[in-house]
């Protein structure tokens, strides 16, 4: 084992990894050395970012604990640190179960790690500030924590709590300090963007934060995730018409189109008012990419639920989409009120239907960029590939151009912004050569 060393270990989402990059940015302020995600982790701390929202995340994280416990077993592993939102939300059971932990924090106390391994916290070191494990091009930049929704089928409110902006003044000058650190592309998460505002002065101030954000100098990109259809702020579309750094790029999780599952849902929208939404969406923001996230077999979920869902796909004609099945969570609405009637190799089937339709969209929305030429920012390199993104990609979730590096006439950096022309398509990938 390395001293001085601690590996940090982040499960689930982009919001989880804002929150490592924020402790391990203290830890090395106070002198520690911090690895992300390692392959083979080494150092003499392990830190477990966890994530508690469906069945197959908390089985993940349960199973990671184990495996960075037999490695303290075996003495390759000094001490054991549990953080995130499956210790926020079982940490009684969690400490009775794992004794092996020397630690648990959950998702708002995980700032006293540093105080737990006996390190002060050095004052010059902002909240805000992270050691950034992406890219140095992009950061994620999370606005609020929570929601105050309560869909049926959702644990987020129970792990997170009521919703909660941050003040828009502290969030600036996070953008800020992430311009001065090289980052020029900023990926706006929330669990519920649309509420941005709402608890700080009653009213949507998502609108006027992207604004201010779209008028610091070095902001190249602005690209926003997890927006909400019901009470969602429309102001928010002329500023993404009216600037060219905010990406024509939108992530809305529907969930769902039948007024009989967005009821059960808890959802308090109907599929006329949704599809009024997404119609005006595109009207306004012309040449807008839609991420849309569905969800199927969830209780009461009929086959002719599931067969007009699809019928409204392939009408919809999304850009980008996922497709989840029901995970029954306990303490959930749907969990006390409805019985979990629906197989589980019938929920996986209907996500298998709807994928394999959505990638028969994507292959010809992706065809008809063929002889295009797109802004793309490089990522990464991969073999003889320049592998990057359009402006309606987001890191890791969606479609990549991949660019071969023998074509290139110039020194390209990772991070470079470039102009491709593409010459050919494939159902989630382009290719192409610089202009």
């Amino acid at each position: 084992m390395q001293k001085g060393v601690i590996d940090f270990i982040t499960l689930g989402c982009s919001k989880n990894l804002v929150d490592a990059e924020r402790v391990m940015r203290q830890l090395e302020a106070a002198g520690w050395r911090c690895v992300h995600d390692a392959e083979e982790p080494k150092g003499e701390i392990c830190v477990i970012n966890t994530c508690g929202f469906i069945g197959d995340a908390k089985e993940e994280s349960i199973n990671m604990i184990l495996r960075m416990a037999e490695r303290k077993k075996k003495g390759k592993l000094r001490t054991l640190i549990v953080m995130g939102c499956l210790s926020e939300r079982y940490r009684a059971e969690l400490e009775a179960e794992l004794p092996e932990v020397d630690a648990y924090y959950g998702k708002f106390d995980f700032e006293k790690i540093l105080e737990g391994l006996g390190r002060p916290r050095d004052p010059r070191c902002h909240s805000f500030e992270r050691k950034l494990t992406t890219p140095s091009h992009y950061a994620y930049l999370k606005i609020s924590e929570g929601c105050n929704r309560m869909c049926s089928y959702c644990a987020i409110p129970l792990i997170t709590g009521r919703h909660t902006s941050r003040p828009k003044g502290e969030i600036l000058e996070e953008v800020r300090w992430l311009v001065s650190q090289g980052v020029k592309e900023l990926n706006v998460i929330a669990q519920d963007l649309s509420s941005y505002g709402l608890d700080l002065e009653h009213r949507h101030m998502l609108p006027e934060l992207i604004e201010e954000i779209a008028q610091i100098e070095g902001v190249e990109w602005i690209r926003l995730h997890y927006a909400y259809p019901t009470d969602f702020p429309e102001e928010l579309l002329d500023v993404m018409a009216r600037h060219a750094n905010v990406c024509k790029y939108l992530d809305i999780a529907l969930q769902h189109c039948t007024d009989h599952m967005l009821s059960l849902m808890r959802r308090h929208i109907t599929q006329a008012e949704q599809d009024a939404l997404i119609r005006k969406i595109r009207e306004r923001v012309p040449g807008i990419c839609i991420r849309t996230t569905l969800l199927v077999g969830h209780p009461g979920e009929t086959e002719e639920d599931f067969e007009e869902l699809k019928a409204w796909t392939k009408e919809m004609q999304f850009d980008r989409m996922g497709c989840f099945a029901y995970s029954d969570e306990e303490g959930t609405y749907a969990n006390r009120h409805y019985k979990d009637d629906i197989p589980q190799e019938v929920k996986e089937q209907r996500v298998a239907e709807l994928m394999a339709l959505q990638q028969e969209i994507s292959a010809a929305k992706m065809a008809q960029k063929v002889g295009t030429i797109e802004r793309v920012i490089i990522d990464r390199q991969e073999g003889d590939y320049l592998i990057g993104r359009t402006q309606q990609d987001s890191p890791e979730v969606d479609c990549e151009v991949l660019i071969e590096v023998q074509r290139t006439k110039d020194k390209v950096q990772v991070g470079d912004f470039v102009n491709v022309k593409i010459t050919k398509a494939e159902e989630f990938d382009l290719y192409g050569i610089l202009c």
